[in-house]
């Protein structure tokens, strides 16, 4: 089997994450240890902060953790949702992650929708009215691939004086979100999605509100007015992945760069190729949206038509060197998932849609379009 992508054994991710990351990044960790509590690092923590703020669009703390964004969440949950009743808005595997994360700090209830379809947000009023104190939610929830209305959400949770928590690990870096307009207290990404860096590192934010509802007996590892009080200094509490957060202020320098408004751009265009590629081939997408609900940007989310399997799609795309998701838990086998997000264009969205319309065909699947040459007006605009 000749692997079409590259000669030199490297699969092009076209994931919900981990994506590619620029060569820049890369070479950032290429260089001997240093001090990490010396006058560099202090430099690379707040070099790495100021420009995460700008990214986050927040003047709150903002604070970097080693460890994934699973270790976001639990740090947020951990440390203002102890004994608190939580209201977790669910429609797929990351809502049910931090409605689970929730069940071991406090008191929640899953308001939960089918998987990609549109949020409960009147049981939501009605939870806050009976006096629900946190909210928690996944912006973009890659898993159904859909865009959750955030700003809606916060102006629910502010109406009602409740700590509103998001999950910005898969839009932020990549889509619009605005911390502090939204009313957002709580922000949480992870450094190997939309930042295009390394796994391995998390990202928060924190307002005064949530401050002020710190609890009493936070975590160790996680106690974040432990992180707040190193980073005035510009430091961790404990040893930090130093190579990581070379390869992060790498990372969003080059978001910076690029200009957040053109990076927005680009991610919606290319979701919007893909889209189109699957509306010309006649495959429905699994998200179902509305007034408030949208596709998102950096995932799309296809379903296979009956009698197509997963290896005859993604096993075959694998097998080219291209690498992309399927479906997780009860939706396994019935999608697959294209992301589009981190250092990628129009080449690697067309070798990832020529890709997926010859598998169909070596599978004697009819597809009703070219949905390549479709996406490629929609890339050349």
């Amino acid at each position: 089997m000749i692997t079409l992508i590259n000669m030199q054994n490297e699969s092009l991710l076209l994931m919900p994450g981990p994506v590619p990351m620029p060569e820049r990044v890369r070479f950032a960790m290429a260089r001997q240890a240093m001090n990490h509590r010396g006058a560099e690092f202090e430099l690379v923590i707040q070099e790495t902060t100021a420009m995460l703020k700008e990214i986050f669009c927040t003047k709150n703390d903002l604070l970097t953790i080693s460890g994934s964004g699973t270790a976001g969440m639990e740090a947020a949950i951990s440390n203002f949702c102890q004994g608190r009743r939580v209201a977790c808005l669910v429609n797929g595997k990351f809502g049910e992650r931090l409605y689970e994360v929730s069940k071991r700090y406090g008191d929640p209830v899953a308001l939960a929708s089918d998987w990609g379809t549109p949020l409960p947000l009147d049981a939501l009023e009605k939870e806050l009215e009976q006096g629900a104190e946190v909210v928690t939610l996944v912006h973009n929830e890659t898993s159904a691939a859909i865009l959750n209305p955030a700003e809606e959400v916060g102006r629910l949770a502010k109406k009602h004086g409740a700590l509103f928590i998001m999950d910005g690990i898969t839009s932020i870096g990549a889509d619009k979100v605005y911390v502090d307009k939204w009313g957002v207290d709580v922000a949480i990404t992870g450094s190997q999605k939309c930042l295009a860096a390394p796994a391995g590192l998390a990202a928060l934010s924190v307002s005064p509100k949530a401050w002020e509802l710190q609890c009493k007996n936070p975590p160790f590892y996680f106690d974040l007015p432990a992180y707040r009080k190193s980073a005035a200094k510009n430091q961790t509490p404990f040893t930090p992945a130093v190579p990581l957060y070379l390869a992060l202020r790498e990372a969003c320098a080059i978001v910076l760069e690029e200009g957040m408004e053109a990076r927005i751009a680009r991610h919606r265009q290319m979701a919007d190729a893909v889209r189109t590629a699957a509306d010309v081939w006649g495959l429905s997408l699994f998200a179902k949206t509305d007034a408030l609900h949208a596709y998102s940007n950096t995932a799309t989310a296809i379903c296979y038509p009956e009698g197509i399997t997963a290896a005859a799609i993604r096993g075959k795309i694998k097998d080219l060197g291209i690498e992309v998701s399927g479906g997780q838990d009860h939706i396994s086998g019935k999608i697959f998932r294209i992301g589009t997000m981190g250092a990628i264009g129009a080449p690697e969205i067309l070798a990832v849609l020529a890709m997926v319309q010859g598998s169909f065909k070596k599978a004697g699947y009819s597809l009703k379009g070219d949905g390549v040459s479709a996406a490629c007006e929609v890339l050349f605009a």
